[in-house]
């Protein structure tokens, strides 16, 4: 069953005339979804809100974390339901093992189930990606930034997490270079999105922070904004992300970027920082399609 088929639709988020994001529901569960990754054709994806699990109190009610704290068995059950959708089992995950590095692992058959229903033997990946169909590929999230791309050209999909140090040291980049040593993609032929995290206006930071984006982005103006307190600034992940995609070479019509803030939406998703750190996780999923 593939997404689109799976799936009620929701009105579309807009910017102008855009169209961001579709608000999608299966059963009780609610998640979101860009347009033109979806009509590419070879690949399902999706980013997951706190709508529609089992987990209860601080994890309300979609968590997909198993070390913060949750019940192991509702942690299962909701990605049961996340797998449902994509018509999987939680044995077809692969999950990412994040360290804030941008480390990017090629993930094959033999991976099938890890993180969820088998133990990785992995550490350290923050990039996940792959040419094999059927294999449901996550990654996790309460703030930081999703990173989706699809290869049409040679059928191979790649999902990444970009905290403010992945994103200063380039994981975009990172993970493409990593799918053209695996699979031969070159940038044009990809289709990207930069998915739901904290956005400027929440996210306040000190100058250790503002500094190494200062120096990797001397000239790209809006990245590092001045703060609404004296000696703190506003740094833009959206913005920043965006330049290390169109700098590595990403088409600007093969980009949709988000305009949804996690911290702005707390009852809707995960924030680290809107709870304080007392919170479950989001995730995004992509699925190569099996034909």
């Amino acid at each position: 069953m593939l997404l689109e088929e799976a799936a009620s639709c929701y009105p579309v988020i807009r910017i102008g005339e855009a169209e961001i994001l579709q608000q999608k529901k299966y059963g009780e569960l609610e998640y979101l979804c860009f347009p033109q990754l979806a009509k590419t054709g070879i690949a399902d994806h999706l980013f997951t809100t706190r709508m529609g699990g089992v987990s209860t109190g601080i994890f309300s009610s979609l968590n997909l974390s198993y070390t913060r704290g949750d019940e192991a068995g509702a942690v299962d059950e909701n990605f049961r339901r996340v797998a449902a959708i994509f018509d999987e089992t939680p044995d077809r995950i692969v999950c990412s093992h994040q360290t804030h590095t941008t480390n990017v692992r090629l993930v094959t058959e033999e991976d099938a189930g890890k993180g969820v229903t088998r133990e990785r033997e992995f550490t350290d990946v923050d990039g996940l990606i792959t040419d094999t169909p059927g294999l449901l590929l996550a990654t996790f999230y309460a703030d930081c930034v999703p990173l989706f791309f699809v290869d049409v050209r040679h059928r191979a999909i790649g999902l990444s997490h970009s905290g403010w140090r992945g994103t200063v040291e380039r994981m975009g980049e990172k993970t493409l270079l990593a799918m053209k040593n695996a699979f031969g993609t070159r940038p044009e032929d990809v289709y990207a999105a930069i998915g739901p995290s904290i956005c400027a206006d929440c996210y306040e930071v000190g100058f250790d922070v503002a500094e190494p984006f200062l120096k990797e982005f001397p000239e790209q103006k809006g990245i590092v904004l001045p703060g609404k307190r004296e000696g703190k600034y506003q740094l833009d992940l959206w913005k920043a992300n965006e330049k290390v995609l169109l700098d590595a070479g990403i088409l600007k019509e093969h980009l949709e970027i988000t305009d949804i803030c996690t911290c702005h939406n707390p009852d809707y998703l995960f924030s680290h920082r809107a709870s304080h750190g007392k919170r479950g996780n989001l995730a995004a999923f992509m699925e190569l399609r099996k034909s």
